[in-house]
């Protein structure tokens, strides 16, 4: 007997529509059905990788008021049956072995799925991203990210389109925040990364007398059973941002001797090297043309959804309102109502919108986990007795604040793009 492909509750074309129009996170439920993918857990991965070693990233999981920015973690090289024999406090652990299971998390993130099965191409194709309405798109467009309880990531903003991510194993809760939020999470671009804005603060825990701001900022918050991620670009901002960090973090001063590139980044590169991305950036926006600021929601949004004989939603060009219900759950606010947990069911996703949706997000893991994806520096405020020295790194949080990259870029592209904003 032929296997029943599941019916999806959107077809691509609508879950792009929708992807395209969402101005708030939301989770979407029983879209991944029958995805290959959804086998892919700690312990298969184990099996398909066997004794290839893969960079775990360790932090202590001690509770402290600042971020644990990855400038400041520990990194080992080691297996991923060496990393559950080390959950599972056996021996033969490898490199895990100076870290006590107890007292330190790990997490093996940004794992590229092209680098880590270039030997079994096959495996791509368990990712099934054109049901997203991204066609032609496999695992070989996706990162692969590994951990264990307590592992997490700071609070920090991509600056590259919208957020997919597909929990496979494991639970994994997100907060997010929105982007008129921004300067209430106290942005630095030290940690340098491209399209990474970091929060100085620790949002779980925030000091409230350096961060003042931060207790308006509003929080959604969601724990996933499974989840998802993908990138647009906005390479110009980071194009500039990038020349504007290097050349001054490059200036040798006694202040200035900080670790500010962050291990993701591979080397530092030269004015000339930044100059030659910035052109290219502009020059990749003159050839496409998209210089327009992107539109404001569509008044005509709000008319109600239609669907077809079929049953299938009607898209038309004038728009319709975003069809919420049992498939597809908004992330609510945190005050207007409690931290959700999705249900478990066959192949959950979510979606943050990163420009249209959240300014900046952080995640912790629950249990091992497994999920897969198609992305303490805290400046010192002083303590209110005088005024303090100004810093290199005070200096660059203000010259690389969203706010003004946002400007300098509008003024690159006015100038030299060809276009209009």
């Amino acid at each position: 007997m032929a296997a029943v492909t599941p019916i999806k509750p959107f077809s691509p074309e609508e879950t792009r529509w929708i992807l395209d129009h969402l101005q708030h996170p939301a989770v979407f439920l029983n879209m991944t059905q029958g995805w290959p993918v959804l086998h892919w857990t700690a312990q298969h991965l184990s099996g398909c990788l066997q004794d290839r070693l893969i960079r775990f990233r360790l932090g202590r999981k001690e509770a402290t008021n600042a971020p644990l920015f990855e400038t400041q973690c520990s990194y080992i090289e080691a297996t991923v049956a060496q990393f559950l024999r080390w959950t599972q406090h056996q021996t033969d652990v490898g490199s895990f072995y100076e870290y006590p299971c107890s007292e330190y998390w790990a997490y093996a993130d940004y794992k590229y799925i092209t680098t880590l099965f270039h030997d079994q191409p096959s495996m791509f194709e368990d990712v099934k991203w054109s049901e997203f309405g991204f066609e032609g798109r496999s695992g070989k467009e996706s990162t692969l990210w590994i951990g264990t309880e307590g592992a997490n990531t700071p609070c920090h903003l991509d600056t590259y389109g919208c957020n997919l991510v597909l929990q496979v194993q494991g639970r994994k809760r997100w907060h997010l925040f929105p982007p008129e939020d921004t300067a209430k999470l106290y942005p630095t671009r030290i940690p340098y990364e491209e399209s990474s804005v970091f929060s100085q603060v620790q949002v779980l825990r925030p000091d409230p007398r350096k961060f003042p701001q931060f207790q308006g900022a509003r929080t959604h918050t969601v724990t996933l059973e499974p989840g998802q991620e993908v990138d647009d670009a906005a390479r110009v901002s980071e194009a500039v941002t990038r020349a504007v960090v290097c050349a001054m973090k490059s200036a040798p001063s006694d202040d200035n001797a900080d670790a500010w590139l962050n291990p993701t980044e591979e080397e530092k590169t030269s004015h000339e090297e930044n100059m030659q991305y910035l052109n290219l950036a502009v020059s990749a926006q003159r050839t496409t043309g998209l210089f327009h600021k992107k539109p404001g929601p569509d008044p005509r949004a709000t008319q109600p959804a239609k669907r077809g004989s079929c049953g299938r939603l009607k898209l038309r060009g004038d728009g319709v309102r975003l069809p919420f219900g049992e498939h597809l759950i908004p992330v609510k606010c945190q005050e207007d109502e409690p931290e959700k947990t999705v249900p478990d069911s066959s192949g959950d996703a979510a979606v943050s919108p990163g420009d249209d949706g959240s300014a900046g997000k952080t995640h912790t893991c629950g249990a091992d986990l497994t999920r897969f994806s198609s992305c303490d520096l805290t400046a010192d405020h002083g303590n209110n007795q005088g005024p303090s020295l100004i810093t290199t790194n005070d200096l660059l949080d203000c010259l690389v604040h969203p706010d003004i990259i946002s400007r300098v870029t509008e003024l690159l592209l006015e100038r030299h793009g060809g276009g209009h904003l």
